[in-house]
């Protein structure tokens, strides 16, 4: 991806490799280790990039440190940045320099969507590699952290150039072993809840498909509640219970019989969907049309 030319003040590399690899360890001794320096040395930088910034990155207690809410802050971006480095050295160590592009989305959407599809996108893009950055919070393209992401939402992306994939609906589904065969079956089962991350009306809930179901008062056998909509899935998958979960996420699992969808209703999400964003400049780059190739390419099977 080209970038402008910007004046980057950054502190000494050696204060941020010093943090990062202490921030990693929690330990200042293993980061002296690794960094083949002494711990006094590692103290020191740490100390230079506190009083760079400012800040204070650690709290130091007798026998162990840890990181205050300003390290927790820069910690991620270092990590990231320091893998970066590592992979593009290796790659020129390897005489494979290759062209990487990077898709982000959210932590479902990566781990039930995208993973499985990578094969084919390796085989339509034989001297590319593809890095998928799963993260719940949306990243700023503009930052270099992904070269395009795929965001759920409806659609308002102001600054960005947005492609429409599909919209989302949601329905129970459960594995064909609970034997379910209409509503009132919810009764003798565990229902499984995931934690929506923000709390809308429209959001896909229990209660509002037992609203639409037309059974409001019925109380299953128990609830399970999970922070993770990943981990919701794999419940219902193992049999745990019965889930509302995203129709597109379960798609595979749906079309393989691992999960069925036992009755309706189907709730939609009023607007919400899919899109594919990007930066308008980069619409005919390289990596934004073998991204949009592949992730069209593989919309039928959903």
């Amino acid at each position: 991806m080209l970038r402008s030319k910007v004046s980057r003040r950054l502190p000494p590399l050696h204060a941020l490799r010093a943090f990062e690899a202490a921030a990693r360890h929690l330990s200042v001794k293993k980061a002296a280790a690794e960094l083949a320096v002494t711990p006094t040395a590692v103290s020191h930088h740490i100390r230079v990039l506190e009083d760079t910034l400012g800040v204070r990155l650690f709290e130091r207690h007798a026998r162990h440190i840890a990181l205050t809410a300003y390290g927790r802050d820069l910690y991620p971006a270092l990590r990231e940045g320091f893998d970066k480095f590592a992979d593009a050295i290796s790659r020129l160590k390897a005489g494979k320099l290759r062209t990487v592009v990077t898709l982000s989305a959210t932590v479902a959407f990566t781990a039930r969507w995208l993973a499985p599809r990578v094969p084919a996108f390796h085989r339509d893009n034989p001297g590319m590699d593809l890095r998928l950055h799963a993260s719940d919070e949306p990243v700023d393209l503009r930052s270099g952290i992904a070269d395009a992401a795929i965001r759920y939402g409806r659609g308002e992306y102001e600054g960005y150039a947005a492609e429409t994939l599909f919209e989302d609906a949601y329905a129970p589904v459960c594995s064909p072993r609970l034997r379910l065969r209409e509503p009132r079956d919810l009764a003798k089962h565990t229902m499984i809840h995931f934690e929506w991350r923000r709390r809308r009306r429209e959001n896909a809930t229990w209660d509002r498909w037992l609203r639409a179901a037309r059974v409001p008062e019925l109380t299953p056998k128990s609830d399970l509640i999970f922070t993770d909509e990943s981990q919701a899935i794999q419940a219902a998958i193992a049999g745990h219970g019965v889930a509302l979960l995203s129709l597109a996420l379960v798609s595979d699992e749906l079309a393989r019989g691992t999960l069925i969808q036992p009755f309706g209703p189907t709730l939609r999400m009023e607007g919400y969907r899919y899109d594919f964003v990007y930066l308008p400049p980069q619409k005919d780059a390289a990596a934004i049309a073998a991204l949009r190739a592949w992730i069209r390419k593989e919309l039928p099977e959903s």
